[in-house]
């Protein structure tokens, strides 16, 4: 969910979607609320802060500058040497002892290929579970700020963080509908 945003009204979701999406529905929001607008990251479940000045044009101008496209590499500091700049490789440094230094230069391609797929099979064994706890993290954000006040709150936090998925989505059953939903998506919604 890297990317999307949620806002809510108190117990009431507003808008979801892009940063620019959630910006202009929340910027057009014309009934009168009784509770400030939160904006989420749900990424992280973590609230943040849109600067809704002006016109739709620089209110997006704006949030442009605050989320750069997801494929944009940044430029390192330092000039490019060695490496295949085009591919967004970039040299840095790595310290190891020198038994790992002779273990690296003797597998096939060399150290720099074989530190390539010791990463990329580390990512492939560890990524679900990674993946799991970057979602259990963001819910808890969310949940404690819109929830925190609300009934079995911690036996619910407990659950989620057991990924106890029956327990927990029993225990936040009535909790206001948009709360509990959004909690379940970003608990749940990679792990079906």
């Amino acid at each position: 969910m890297q990317g999307t945003y949620t806002a809510f009204a108190g117990q009431r979701r507003l808008a979801s979607g892009t940063a620019g999406e959630v910006a202009l529905a929340v910027k057009r929001e014309t009934q009168p609320l009784d509770q400030p607008i939160i904006i989420f990251d749900d990424g992280t479940g973590r609230s943040v802060d849109f600067d809704l000045r002006g016109n739709d044009h620089e209110v997006l101008a704006r949030l442009a500058k605050l989320t750069p496209p997801a494929e944009t590499v940044e430029a390192p500091a330092e000039p490019r040497g060695r490496g295949r700049p085009k591919l967004g490789v970039v040299a840095r440094e790595v310290t190891l002892l020198p038994r790992h230094w002779e273990w690296l230069n003797a597998q096939a391609g060399g150290a720099s290929v074989a530190l390539r797929k010791l990463v990329d099979e580390a990512r492939r064994v560890s990524g679900d579970k990674h993946r799991a706890q970057q979602a259990r993290d963001a819910a808890y954000h969310f949940m404690s700020t819109m929830a925190g006040n609300l009934p079995q709150f911690e036996e619910a936090s407990r659950a989620l963080f057991a990924d106890d998925r029956r327990r927990f989505t029993g225990l936040i059953a009535d909790w206001p509908t948009d709360i509990r939903d959004h909690i379940v998506k970003l608990a749940y919604s990679d792990r079906a």
